[in-house]
Order: C-alpha cells, then structure tokens, then sequence
C-alpha cells in the first residue's frame, strides 16, 4: 500500500478554517472571533512574561550569554525573550524562567 503525504485541501492565509470544516457561515465566523481572542490573550501573556524577563535583565546589566546560564537557556533562547519572539515560547517555560531569577508569577482568572 502506497502512503501520500499530499493535504486534500488547505486553508489560505486569511481563510476561515472553520468553514473548511463544515461549520455554517454564521458559526464559522463567531469560532474564528473566539480563537483570534484566546490566541491574542495567549500571546499577550508570553509578552508579558518576557517583559519582566527583559527587565530583570536590563536592571542587572547582564549580558545574553550571563543571562542564559541563570536562566538554564541557552543565549539565542535570552535573545528570542529579549526581542519578544512569543511564538518560540510556551506560557510554562516562560514561568520556569521567572522562576530561576527568584520571581514568582501569580495568576488571576476573572
């Protein structure tokens, strides 16, 4: 038996993948609103995080290559933080940073 790898269809940039799916005009356009806002509140929180990250590293003069060794990164991972690079990060590993330069991160759910 033969595999393909080749996609049957693909959303284009811009495109509603929930209308690919099948969902109704009207409900494709209200899942989509509802995953661009957690999306946007994700990527808000990663700035956020790196942030303080950045900060904590201004605020001690560190170099990247210092930083990256309290950090337990490596010093291309401090330059992403630095620069805000969100899609390279998870919530998680951006708490586990904070947490090695003595920093705790509440959480409020409202």
């Amino acid at each position: 038996m033969k595999r393909t790898n080749k996609a049957a269809h693909i959303t284009p940039v811009g495109g509603n993948i929930f209308l690919d799916l099948g969902f109704s005009q009207k409900e494709a356009t209200t899942l989509q609103a509802r995953s661009k806002k957690i999306i946007s509140e994700k990527i808000a929180i990663k700035e956020s995080l790196m942030t303080e990250l950045s900060l904590w590293i201004d605020e001690r003069q560190l170099k990247q290559h210092d930083a990256a060794i309290i950090l337990g990164v490596s010093r291309p991972r401090v330059s992403d933080v630095v620069h805000k690079k969100t899609v390279k990060f998870t919530i998680d590993a951006l708490v586990d940073m904070l947490a090695r330069t003595g920093k705790h991160v509440e959480l409020a759910v409202r």
